[in-house]
């Protein structure tokens, strides 16, 4: 139900454009994995391991105008199952960002996504025991851990049919003091969206 929530903000976004004569707005679904460096033998020794690896899933969406092909993104991005941390517990990282957005394009059918900005990398830790409980959200097992973070990114699209494209795409997150609980600061998150295009493409 929490990340469904996580749509309304995209799917508002997204379908405002639809009203506005001089823009065009994207929807999209990805799918992607976690790569960052190995943990060092110390930080083995100290509890924080590397965050990467599994599988993340995620929506995005965005507005662009027509003519300078600028615009602005909002996308969030979770870990499909959670991981195992040092065996005594499990944890889902939560990457949500906003960014300015350049999306130039290159031919017909072909466009590029070049885009930066800030958000929350947020990682919640679960326990077999609830951690609280309030009326109106009930009891959870889980506690958070939030760091800002900057982002970059760039993605290449392509109209496989109509206004459905697909976008291979890489993103860089440098994530503060989230050695705290893993063993660096920056990870990159590879993948790819399936998305439709609302407005001339």
């Amino acid at each position: 139900m929490r990340k469904l929530a996580l749509l309304a903000p995209v799917l508002a976004l997204v379908f405002s454009c639809h009203f506005a004569t001089a823009q065009q707005g994207d929807i999209m679904f990805f799918g992607g994995t976690l790569l960052s460096s190995s943990p060092s033998t110390n930080q083995l020794f100290s509890g924080n391991i590397a965050e990467k690896g599994g599988t993340y899933l995620g929506i995005s969406g965005d507005v662009v105008g027509f003519k300078k092909r600028l615009g602005f993104n909002i996308e969030t991005a979770w870990r499909a199952s959670q991981a195992s941390y040092l065996g005594y517990e499990t944890y889902r990282p939560i990457l949500t960002d906003f960014n300015a957005l350049f999306q130039p394009k290159l031919g017909k059918k072909v466009g590029l996504d070049l885009f930066g900005g800030i958000g929350i990398a947020s990682t919640r830790f679960y326990v077999p025991y609830a951690t609280s409980c309030s009326y109106f959200s009930g009891c959870i097992n889980y506690t958070t851990s939030d760091h800002f973070m900057e982002d970059l990114g760039a993605g290449l699209r392509y109209y496989v049919w109509h206004h459905f494209f697909v976008r291979p795409e890489v993103h860089y997150y440098h994530i503060q003091n989230n050695t705290d609980v893993f063993s660096t600061d920056n990870v990159f998150r590879v993948g790819a969206s399936i998305g439709y295009t609302i407005g001339n493409d």
